[in-house]
């Protein structure tokens, strides 16, 4: 039994190392895409003037997330899980979503770095959403949670690729834990269904984009 946890545990980290592996080729690629374009968009305006582009801002508006009807059901192992479909569009308004933490949805083009990222304020949810499609598990709390526990779990996410960690006074739970389609409230950072959830869920088999960078996006 210890044996096949041990190959198990193992068989992870070398998923999780070769993924770090393939992040590293992509952000390299991702660097020489942007200077090449940064050229060719410097040579545009030299020729042809200076362009006004027009772009859609975030006005603050809200838009529902109606479009995924559904809801959380709680399981017996105390891992709610999301009944329906979670559209997954890139939109730039914020989204006003059913659940908070958002489980899934529509979200931001850019999301949250989540590479064991500890972030001590609030983040936005449309962008944190798409660090869950991207396979993370977002650990929020609320300042009802012990300080202690809040150290502790810090400390377990910045040693954990595809993690990420800030405070949420929205929640209904002082410690929750959220993955793409998934949740769960733990009672501190001693609780065992911690690992449990890592274990599963951080690029787990509901990951939308299994492999998808966890660096390069937004870090506050």
């Amino acid at each position: 039994m210890g044996s096949a946890k041990k190959q198990n545990s193992a068989a992870r980290k070398a998923r999780i190392e070769e993924m770090r592996r393939a992040e590293r080729s992509r952000e390299r690629r991702n660097r020489i895409l942007t200077i090449t374009a940064s050229a060719v968009v410097v040579a545009g305006l030299v020729v042809g003037g200076v362009v006004l582009v027009r772009t859609q801002s975030d006005s603050g508006a809200a838009a529902s997330d109606s479009k995924n009807p559904g809801k959380l059901v709680a399981g017996a192992d105390g891992v709610s899980t999301w009944k329906g479909e979670l559209s997954r569009n890139h939109v730039a308004e914020n989204v006003a979503y059913p659940v908070e933490p958002p489980v899934g949805g529509d979200h931001h083009q850019a999301w949250m770095n989540c590479n064991g990222n500890v972030y001590t304020d609030e983040i936005p949810d449309v962008n944190a959403v798409h660090s869950l499609e991207h396979g993370a598990v977002w650990v929020t709390y609320t300042s009802k949670a012990q300080k202690a526990d809040v150290d502790a779990l810090a400390a377990k996410v910045k040693k954990t690729p595809y993690t990420l960690m800030s405070p949420d006074e929205k929640q209904k739970d002082p410690i929750m834990l959220t993955a793409w389609g998934h949740q769960r409230a733990v009672t501190g950072a001693d609780d065992p269904n911690i690992d449990k959830f890592f274990e599963k869920y951080v690029q787990g088999e509901q990951t939308p984009e299994p492999g998808a960078a966890c660096t390069g996006g937004l870090s506050k």
